[in-house]
């Protein structure tokens, strides 16, 4: 037998504490169930006060450890305050999701394959390109400044992982995506590898997830609410449909756990093929 933990001991986090960003719902409550699931001590973190509070309540009654704080991400002392907040509670953090994120709307195109006039870069709205990029972009700086600091100063618990939520629009053009977003998530993924080269030798490992399209609460939660949206998407998917947030939890797992302990500045699609080109053309 090769030497080494056994392997599924290394996806071990009971005891660990996760911070989780944007977490009352879609793919932050997704990593929030998971961690606790896991066993850690989990921080669920949200700009909606209430959903952070309902969904900290249902995981407290199912058995979990689980708090919640109210944070708006774009907006460095309310991170600031959350980050002090679960290490007061918790004695540290060991692993933190950069998650929260905000859709300014379509692209050019619609799902249905029709121009969007409002998407368009020449009268698009400078507000709107303002608020993705301070939640999508700094809101995640913040987020991995705070982390890295509460990290940094615990020497007896050295290192931690960091999970930044991406997009396969960092990487591929979509049409259907508004230009803001897009722009926001290209800059994470760079700034991710940047962090990662910069933190590794705090042993603070830094890592991101891309997912594709998931039926979530972003854009008006349109796949949720629009069966012609979801059934446009399912055909341009490779794979013939969108995913579900809980079909992350085990790439989640990986990162925040020894079992990723040698992956560091990776920025690991899971976007059903997305990346490879739509199955058929837009418009």
């Amino acid at each position: 037998m090769s030497q080494g933990p056994a392997t599924l001991d290394q996806f071990d986090i009971a005891g660990r504490s996760a911070l989780v960003t944007g977490g009352a719902s879609g793919i932050g409550l997704a990593y929030a169930e998971c961690m606790a699931e896991a066993g850690a001590r989990v921080t669920l973190t949200d700009i909606d006060a209430k959903g952070a509070a309902r969904e900290a309540d249902r995981l407290v009654h199912e058995g979990f450890d689980v708090r919640w704080d109210t944070c708006d991400v774009s907006d460095l002392d309310q991170v600031t305050r959350a980050f002090d907040h679960h290490v007061a509670a918790y004695g540290g953090c060991d692993i933190a999701f950069a998650n929260a994120g905000w859709d300014a709307g379509n692209g050019f195109w619609t799902p249905e394959g029709k121009r969007n006039p409002a998407g368009q870069i020449d009268v698009y709205d400078a507000d709107k390109w303002s608020r993705s990029l301070a939640v999508n972009l700094s809101g995640v700086f913040h987020t991995v400044r705070e982390a890295a600091r509460v990290m940094k100063a615990n020497t007896a618990r050295r290192g931690g992982s960091i999970v930044i939520t991406s997009s396969n629009a960092a990487e591929v053009n979509e049409a259907i995506v508004g230009v803001p977003y897009m722009a926001a998530k290209a800059g994470v993924k760079h700034f991710m590898r940047h962090a990662a080269y910069e933190l590794a030798a705090y042993g603070i490992r830094v890592n991101a997830i891309a997912p594709g399209p998931m039926v979530t609460n972003i854009g008006g939660g349109w796949l949720k609410k629009d069966p012609q949206v979801r059934k446009a998407w399912d055909e341009l998917c490779p794979l013939g449909r969108v995913a579900e947030t809980w079909q992350l939890k085990p790439l989640a797992l990986l990162l925040a756990s020894d079992a990723g302990s040698y992956m560091t500045g990776s920025h690991v699609m899971i976007d059903g093929g997305m990346q490879l080109g739509p199955i058929k053309p837009l418009g």
